[in-house]
């Protein structure tokens, strides 16, 4: 049953493809192979950034220095922008306030969460998922 319920998913993706009805931008099959690797790169990520704000909290002095600071974006979709937006708010220590089609809006909550970004290995990244 399970093999018939695979092989119905499969010719009525094939068709849909076939038909041009899926788009893009609305079911991003393209990324599908792409992603896991980023994944596993930004599961890392969260968790060293995980270590440093529970560093900064726990320090008796307190060291946040928060900032409001752009980076911009090398990706050419919406999907690639909102891929980047989102990952880095799901590092902790940072959270996008906006989102264009060139740059986005950041809050870190000291320098290292700014220098981490303004690096570019995010935005590469992303880039390379999004296939550019």
């Amino acid at each position: 049953m399970l093999g018939l319920g695979c092989g119905s998913v499969a010719a009525i993706t094939w068709l849909a493809l076939r038909m041009d009805l899926i788009d893009r931008e609305g079911h991003p099959l393209h990324l599908t192979l792409r992603a896991p690797l980023f994944w596993f790169w930004l599961l890392w990520e969260i968790v060293k950034a995980n270590g440093q704000v529970i560093r900064v909290i726990l320090d008796p002095k307190l060291p946040i220095s928060p900032r409001r600071f752009r980076v911009p974006t090398s990706q050419k979709t919406d999907i690639g922008r909102v891929i980047y937006a989102n990952s880095i708010t799901l590092t902790p220590g940072t959270i996008c306030l906006d989102v264009n089609e060139t740059e986005l809006d950041i809050h870190a909550l000291t320098a290292d969460g700014e220098l981490g970004l303004q690096s570019g290995q995010m935005d590469q990244l992303v880039s390379r998922v999004e296939g550019h």
